[in-house]
């Protein structure tokens, strides 16, 4: 028996992974349903494209099922209300001063299955996550990227605004 290893998820990101869920459940199953019924009444099967496409369509949601299924079995969600606003861990936002660029960037620290660079949500595992993580604000770090180093000040840490919303 292997042993399943925790992930861990904003409430934001644990929200999505089961609103996913439920949706391929109840949705997307009745969908893929309907169109093997329709597929079928086109009679032979073995020539059918549509009844093909529609199983091949089922045996990849059921997939992703059975994926989101341990995903949320094994997610550990972090309160976002105990985080410490000081110090920069999983949950927080961290305004960052980039001194190359000369710009001021904000990075949701989000667990590694939440990831999503147009938002500039950034893992706590990637090189500037785990640089960020457990500094305060005015600290400096130096990110070591593939094309070289990045200087950053820690200009201010916060929660997500979705955390702080429930207060």
């Amino acid at each position: 028996m292997s042993v399943k290893k925790q992930m861990l998820y904003t409430p934001e990101g644990f929200k999505e992974l089961t609103d996913e869920l439920t949706y391929l459940k109840t949705v997307k199953r009745e969908e893929i349903k309907e169109q093997i019924a329709v597929a079928r009444s086109f009679g032979d099967l073995s020539e059918n494209a549509e009844y093909d496409e529609a199983r091949t369509e089922q045996a990849k949601t059921e997939a992703r099922i059975k994926e989101l299924e341990e995903l949320v079995e094994n997610a550990l969600i972090v309160d976002e209300t105990k985080i410490d606003t000081s110090v920069v861990s999983l949950g927080s936002v961290v305004t960052v001063y980039d001194v190359e660029y000369d710009e001021e960037v904000k990075y949701s620290i989000v667990g590694s299955n939440e990831v999503n660079p147009q938002e500039n949500k950034i893992s706590d595992q990637s090189p500037i996550g785990k640089a960020l993580m457990g500094t305060k604000e005015g600290d400096t770090v130096v990110v070591e990227i593939p094309s070289g180093s990045v200087h950053m000040k820690v200009v201010g840490v916060a929660r997500s605004s979705k955390g702080a919303e429930q207060e």
